[in-house]
């Protein structure tokens, strides 16, 4: 392996075969989920970063086939400032995710709308919210199994 390069999680292959051995981190490599922060010029903790924070989702989730006006973001996405809605919307824009056209008009009108990449991140954020409706009985049970066994040793 090249100096510099990275062992993704992806590339470790055979890790039943090495289980439970003294050098099993060394055989299938170290499989450190923060391995993007050590790669020179990579920018995929940024990006996560970015599209995985809460107004994003939001903001990519109400954008879904259809184009809106900041005014309308504002009163759909409950506890947005106007500035972090701003902040959101101009980090997305500049990640080529949203759309932002303004109409020559008199007030000027916005409306914002996800890119065709964009629209490929709405999937894996419909995937998302999919499985958290599916497991939020399954994560309410350990939440209070949690928390009664801190309460236990408190």
């Amino acid at each position: 392996m090249e100096v510099g390069t990275s062992k993704s999680p992806s590339h470790i292959k055979g890790t039943e075969d090495v289980k439970g051995t003294e050098d099993a981190a060394e055989l299938i490599g170290d499989p450190d989920p923060f391995q993007w922060d050590t790669r020179e010029g990579c920018e995929v903790r940024q990006i996560l970063d970015r599209v995985a924070d809460k107004w994003s989702l939001l903001v990519i989730a109400l954008l879904d086939r259809r184009r809106l006006r900041f005014t309308q973001l504002r009163r759909e996405i409950d506890g947005i400032s106007q500035r972090m809605l701003t902040v959101t919307l101009r980090q997305l824009e500049r990640d080529g995710l949203v759309e932002r056209t303004v109409h020559a008009v008199v007030p000027p009108r916005v409306e914002y709308e996800l890119t065709p990449l964009g629209g490929t991140l709405h999937t894996t954020i419909r995937a998302l919210v999919t499985w958290t409706e599916e497991h939020q009985g399954e994560i309410a049970v350990a939440r209070a199994a949690y928390d009664a066994r801190e309460a236990a040793g408190a």
